[in-house]
């Protein structure tokens, strides 16, 4: 007896092989376990129901608004930096008016980073589900209130400005975890790895300026409180454009020319995915040592810099405000240099070696960790004897750390799925942030108390008491040269099977499928065949 099923399939295949390719309806792509579908699935496949002429479509965003959305977005993401980094650039005169110990004055990056990680799951939730755009809007605003407004906190609120700055993290972790996202659906491959240089490198050009901009201001207007009211002033002008001109393009609109992925995946679903990727979590700890790192010597270099000239006798210490900005003048330009520099030559090495050795980006971070190691060292000791030597290490060292910048970003978009891409960079910045520099800071300033301990502070002391404590960078540098390694041995599979997910082929572990090329004469049959499946 022949079935209901096999004579609903048999019509449906008539019919469908009688339609002209044009005609047969495309599928929308689907990722989502709640799909009734696996990853992967040759239902889910557009690339394989459509003719190979249709990849020359124009996605529904144009490269030219594309571009403009990049622009946009590194513009405001110059401006977080800025504004993270003017404390830095000031942080003699904060801790003069407000009277504060080295490790009271590293709360101010603590609560602000603490309340970054503490928030960056939930705006990756929210990005990964709901228009980011507006998202992005609306963290932004609350950055521009809550910055503008820790530069009217007085000498004795200093609780005050301390739970703004935690208030300043809401809109950096609505930002920070959705933005690389957007520039991740806009381009693909050699273009994003582009796009993303440009985005990332920002960060250290915008700590620099950040900085330059803070003790400029501050020596200008004789004010520290200034330095702190100009990026928020800045970002008005971020806020428009960001409302006018960035598109709020479908989530994998780039590896689907412009048609989209969607998901239905629970977040419990997206974790879990995310902890199966082997080099998402290596790369994420190598990550996170970086972030140890750039914590700590941002915020405290310029302070080091300062007493190690002091201490050899070259400047006169600061006993109020407003201090010597010589340092952070320098160090915020060495910032600049070396971030552009280091990052440009990673992403390079990144597009020569990539197509040559497959796991070649996390082997170069893994290289720019382990390299600057013995320089930061050295510049740690040679403060105390030439101030010039001491910018020559800091400049090879930052210029090593500064390798990984656009590569690790551009690792994570491509081992996983666009669907998840937000929630994978807010786990990612929650790890690093929580074991980075959330506690980098208020770390080497607590070792610095430590050190000094009871005895009566002298200008020589304090110098070699943060001396000491900076030791501790060296040894995170080493440690995550070693996750970078780690993450190289997996990194080939992963982005294969990434890339498998998104395209429709099977998954590796579901065993091996003939690759099929479909022209326009068999396409129907096919996709009859597909149709006969789900039925």
């Amino acid at each position: 007896m022949i079935s209901r099923s096999h004579i609903l399939h048999s019509q449906v295949k008539k019919q469908l092989l009688t339609m002209e390719p044009k005609d047969i309806p495309k599928p929308r792509w689907s990722v989502g376990s709640n799909s009734g579908l696996q990853y992967g699935s040759f239902a889910n496949s557009l690339s394989s129901l459509t003719p190979r002429a249709e990849e020359d479509e124009k996605p529904g965003i144009s490269p030219r608004r594309a571009y403009i959305a990049v622009a946009v977005l590194c513009y405001v993401n110059l401006l977080n930096y800025m504004e993270r980094y003017t404390i830095a650039g000031v942080l003699a005169n904060i801790q003069q008016f407000f009277d504060i110990k080295d490790s009271t004055a590293a709360l101010i990056q603590t609560v602000f980073i603490c309340s970054f990680l503490l928030l960056a799951p939930l705006f990756g939730y929210l990005g990964d589900r709901y228009n980011r755009k507006y998202i992005m809007i609306g963290g932004l605003s609350v950055w521009l209130l809550t910055a503008a407004g820790s530069s009217f906190v007085t000498a004795s609120h200093f609780w005050l400005l301390m739970l703004l700055r935690a208030m300043v993290g809401v809109g950096e972790a609505s930002y920070s975890t959705i933005a690389p996202t957007i520039i991740g659906d806009l381009f693909v491959g050699t273009q994003r790895s582009t796009m993303i240089l440009v985005f990332y490198i920002l960060i250290p050009v915008g700590s620099g300026l950040g900085y330059i901009l803070g003790a400029g201001v501050a020596t200008i207007t004789g004010d520290w409180r200034w330095a702190l009211r100009i990026t928020p002033i800045l970002g008005v002008l971020g806020l428009v454009l960001l409302v006018f001109l960035c598109p709020n393009p479908p989530r994998g609109a780039a590896e689907t020319h412009g048609e989209g992925v969607t998901g239905k995946s629970s977040y419990l679903e997206d974790v879990k995915y995310l902890l199966k990727t082997k080099s998402y979590v290596w790369s994420s700890f190598g990550v996170t040592a970086t972030a140890f790192l750039t914590g700590a010597l941002a915020f405290w270099m310029p302070t080091f810099l300062s007493r190690a000239q002091v201490s050899q006798g070259l400047q006169p210490p600061c006993v109020k405000e407003p201090c010597n900005p010589t340092d952070s003048y320098i160090f915020g330009a060495v910032t600049v240099v070396t971030g552009v520099l280091g990052g440009c030559l990673g992403s390079g090495l990144s597009r020569w070696f990539r197509d040559k050795v497959p796991n070649a980006d996390p082997i170069i971070c893994a290289i720019g960790l382990l390299g600057s190691a013995p320089c930061l060292f050295i510049t740690i000791f040679v403060a105390s004897a030439s101030i010039p030597a001491t910018y020559v290490f800091i400049f090879f060292g930052e210029v090593l750390i500064s390798l990984n910048w656009a590569v690790m970003a551009d690792i994570l978009l491509y081992v996983v799925i666009p669907t998840r891409r937000s929630t994978a960079e807010a786990l990612q910045i929650s790890v690093c942030h929580l074991l980075g520099d959330a506690g980098s800071p208020y770390l080497v300033g607590a070792i610095s108390d430590a050190v000094r301990g009871s005895r009566s502070a002298t200008f020589d002391l304090n110098f070699r008491s943060l001396k000491y404590s900076l030791l501790i960078c060296p040894f995170v540098g080493l440690l995550g040269g070693l996750f970078f390694l780690l993450s190289s041995f997996y990194i080939s599979d992963d982005r294969k099977a990434a890339m498998q997910l998104v395209e429709g082929d099977p998954p590796p572990q579901q065993g091996p499928e003939p690759h099929m090329e479909l022209n326009n004469e068999d396409k129907s049959s096919n996709y009859a065949n597909n149709v006969s499946v789900n039925i």
